[in-house]
């Protein structure tokens, strides 16, 4: 039965291609943004997933950035410290030196005396940001080292937890630049310095080794959390990007099936106007 109005034909050609424009403009806003799932409503869970992902992808960015100046921090007093072992192995040297007879002593304590005011400079200065590992208060708070955050635990859907490495600071200020030296004014107080300054040195070694496993171990750490960002973007990517040799493949074939559809309802809109020959 045919109807002036009522028409099943168009009525179909019409939601055909209401539905026809809606996947063309999904594919279109795919190739727009690269996204395959851009907002909510184009997938929840997966969306949620990937937002997660994402704050914790920006966080370990974050943290990698916080590693690299922990790093650098302990990097400034690991290579004062190396200083210090170098200037206490002269000041071991020269007092050897003084050990005989037929040498100036006094000349010689003053090579040494030069080189802990050295020592103490360097001490002094071995600060990074306003942290110095080798001082006694190392922020002027009266700390007594760095905490550094390297990472944030996520386990199912629990809050995730924060852990971080701590680095003591080595009281160089107190234990070799506040430390005790017996002056040399013979080969006999020579001797008893030589003691002395093995001492310190045996302490700034045991310092300096500290400090090094501590900026390794951030160095490790930074590189670690490096490539778990990266490894999270690809993550994300498999999620929520875009194929964009699929999407360019739909695009053409929907907008021949918009072309055909727009064809098939200027036909079946024509449909009536051909009622109009049974009436001639």
């Amino acid at each position: 039965m045919s109807s002036i109005l009522t028409n099943n034909g168009a009525m179909v050609a019409l939601q055909t291609l209401k539905s026809i424009n809606s996947d063309l403009e999904g594919v279109q806003s795919q190739i727009a943004t690269g996204k395959d799932v851009n907002k909510a409503s184009d997938n929840a869970a997966i969306w949620a997933v990937s937002k997660v992902m994402e704050s914790d992808q920006s966080s370990f960015k974050q943290i990698g950035d916080q590693l690299s100046l922990g790093e650098a921090t302990v990097a400034v007093a690991s290579d004062a410290s190396e200083q210090v072992v170098s200037l206490l192995t002269e000041m071991k040297d020269l007092a050897i030196q003084a050990s005989g007879d037929n040498v100036d002593h006094a000349k010689i304590e003053a090579d040494i005396a030069a080189k802990e005011e050295q020592i103490a400079s360097i001490v002094g200065g071995a600060q990074f940001n306003g942290v110095n590992l080798l001082a006694t208060d190392t922020d002027g708070n009266g700390g007594t080292g760095i905490s550094v955050i390297s990472s944030i635990d996520r386990v199912g859907s629990n809050a995730p937890t924060v852990s971080t490495i701590t680095v003591d600071g080595v009281d160089f200020e107190n234990d070799i630049v506040g430390g005790t030296r017996t002056g040399i004014t013979d080969s006999a107080t020579a001797q008893t310095a030589i003691t002395d300054i093995e001492a310190l040195l045996q302490t700034a070694v045991n310092g300096a080794a500290a400090l090094g496993s501590s900026q390794s171990r951030l160095s490790d750490q930074g590189e670690f959390v490096s490539k778990l960002a990266d490894s999270m973007s690809s993550g994300i990517g498999a999620l929520v990007d875009a194929d964009m040799e699929e999407a360019s493949a739909k695009l053409q074939a929907l907008q021949v099936q918009q072309q055909l559809g727009a064809q098939a309802l200027s036909i079946a809109n024509q449909a009536p106007q051909q009622l109009l020959s049974l009436f001639r």
